[in-house]
């Protein structure tokens, strides 16, 4: 069975059984992230695109992240998308097409003061996970460039176990004005360690149970408060890395020891209708990387 079949099985299992409570618990909420960079710098390249559905399942959700580990969980799906330059005519020593699908549970709780994010994924690689064929029939209905070239030199099937653990401390600088410096660590598909801060500016995401995306490290909500209104986020991190799947050195790749990501968002939220979107600078993952990238986010979340 291919990995893009056995991953929505595992997942639609997975929904169907915690809806009926055999954890203990109930769904929380739901976050959803979009990133493209056709949305940002209007390119098709290198981090080209991804999307993210985390399910939060815990007994409640009083405002504030609760003392035990393991009472809240974030069952994580994503998919994503990283590409050479040029899809057309890939260049020798450009990055390898790489299709990624991931299935992950992560437990959020505090302690001292401090936000703790710790969790496992099972990252896919290659075209058992499906992937590629998304991408060709998007560019076909939209009469976008044909990847075919870019696949032909993709990264071969592998599997990934990883283990990602974030700590975070939250400071309020004001009523409206609120920070949040944090290390993160993340060891298999890729081996690296950050550190970075977040912002947020504005009332709205007060009670919310934030998320962070893989790719952009912009946080999306998983539980939201009934706040309204409008929000401003920004945030900066950078990284040490070691290795990485993505760039294996048996194919004469030499990844960048370091990577800085920027970004900054704008979020509104009514009643009944909430988006967002926001831009995230990413700096060369690889030694022949050309330049950084610009990669737009979008979310958006109606009730009816």
């Amino acid at each position: 069975m291919r990995l893009s079949a056995l991953i929505p099985l595992c997942a639609a299992l997975l929904l169907a059984t915690t809806a009926h409570g055999f954890d203990g618990k109930q769904t929380l909420g739901t976050g959803r992230q979009f990133n493209n960079d056709t949305i940002g710098d209007g390119r098709d390249r290198w981090q080209t695109g991804s999307y993210v559905v985390s399910v939060v399942r815990g007994p409640e959700w009083s405002g504030a992240l609760p003392d035990r580990m393991g009472e809240i969980v974030e069952y994580r799906f994503r998919a994503a998308l990283a590409a050479p330059e040029s899809l057309t005519n890939p260049r020798p020593g450009d990055r390898r097409y790489a299709a990624t699908l991931s299935l992950g549970a992560h437990t959020h709780f505090q302690s001292g003061g401090f936000e703790h994010s710790a969790g496992i994924d099972i990252v896919g690689i290659g075209p058992m996970t499906g992937v590629p064929g998304i991408q060709t029939l998007i560019h076909d209905l939209f009469n976008g460039p044909s990847p075919t070239a870019a696949q032909a030199l993709q990264l071969g099937n592998s599997l990934n176990p990883t283990a990602t653990f974030e700590i975070g401390r939250p400071i309020a600088l004001g009523e409206r004005v609120r920070m949040r410096p944090f290390v993160e660590t993340i060891a298999g598909v890729e081996v690296l360690a950050r550190a970075g801060v977040d912002f947020e500016i504005g009332r709205l995401g007060l009670g919310d149970m934030m998320l962070r995306d893989v790719v952009t490290g912009q946080r999306y909500p998983g539980v939201r408060s009934p706040a309204t209104g409008f929000g401003l986020t920004l945030g900066a991190d950078f990284a040490a890395v070691s290795s990485s799947a993505y760039f294996p050195a048996s194919l004469g790749y030499t990844i960048a020891d370091t990577r800085t990501r920027l970004r900054l968002g704008l979020r509104t939220q009514g009643k009944r209708f909430g988006t967002f979107y926001g831009l995230t600078y990413l700096s060369p993952e690889f030694q022949g990387q050309r330049s950084g990238q610009l990669i737009g986010s979008l979310r958006v979340n109606a009730k009816f």
